[in-house]
């Protein structure tokens, strides 16, 4: 199976975020052995190269690694309402709303069937009890 867009977000995204913060592939390898989850540096340039699939663990591992959250890793820099992104599942949308999804603050696209409830739906079970914004108390 080829690679989605956002396998290619996260591939840019991680040489993007290593470089400024001045990691080496190197370094960044190191780091990822000190936290239980090696990959070698030719391994690491081929994630930035798209040759070499990211799993979620390797995600959240790498977030850790330089200092950032998942969502840096998977969605562009901006969260420009006029920027269109292409998101894996769900085809092209506006950078803000991919933004606003990972955040929690609303869905992507709406359930099908189910457009008058989507928020609700959303709030309920993508965002844990005490972490939903709406409808709290009821």
């Amino acid at each position: 199976m080829p690679f989605g867009p956002t396998a290619e977000t996260v591939a840019g995204n991680l040489r993007r975020i290593r470089e400024l913060r001045g990691l080496s592939t190197y370094e960044l390898s190191v780091r990822l052995t000190e936290r239980q989850r090696p990959i070698s540096p030719s391994a690491l340039a081929k994630i930035e190269r798209g040759e070499r699939r990211v799993d979620v663990d390797d995600l959240a591992a790498l977030a850790v690694a330089i200092g950032v959250n998942p969502s840096a890793l998977l969605l562009p820099p901006s969260d420009d309402e006029n920027l269109a992104v292409a998101v894996t599942g769900a085809g092209r949308v506006t950078a803000r709303a991919a933004w606003d999804w990972v955040d929690g603050l609303r869905p992507l696209v709406p359930l099908e069937g189910r457009e008058e409830t989507s928020q609700l739906d959303y709030e309920l079970f993508a965002r844990p009890e005490g972490r939903r914004r709406m409808y709290k108390g009821r």
